[in-house]
């Protein structure tokens, strides 16, 4: 069993900055892909960045240019540095893990809240 473990999120103000980091723990599992998910209130989930094992990256376009996903391999973890943040980054952000076709694990969850 694979366990994700999200850390980093919390209130700032529109401009700010957050970064938000998910370690990845368990026996006998091998990363295809990790990356960051997000949900707000009345919303569909979404996927907002992705950084595959050979280290290409995906990010959503709404995203890009202000937010930068980045591993640390040795730790199995995986970062999601978030610049630039606006009112409509608000959300709760879901680590994911992909270890195969139809094998994939979450996190809990972290709440992610830009206001003035």
């Amino acid at each position: 069993q694979v366990q994700l473990v999200e850390s980093g999120g919390g209130l700032v103000r529109p401009g700010g900055s957050l970064r938000l980091s998910c370690v990845a723990s368990g026996r006998d599992f091998s990363i295809y892909a990790m990356g960051w998910y997000r949900q707000a209130p009345g919303k569909q989930r979404e996927l907002v960045a992705r950084i595959f094992s050979g280290g290409g990256t995906y990010y959503l376009d709404s995203v890009k240019g202000r937010f930068t996903i980045s591993r640390d391999n040795a730790k199995n973890t995986v970062y999601l540095q978030m610049d630039s943040l606006e009112p409509e980054d608000t959300a709760v952000y879901y680590c994911n893990l992909v270890t195969g076709p139809g094998y994939e694990y979450w996190g809990q969850g972290t709440q992610v809240s830009v206001s003035s």
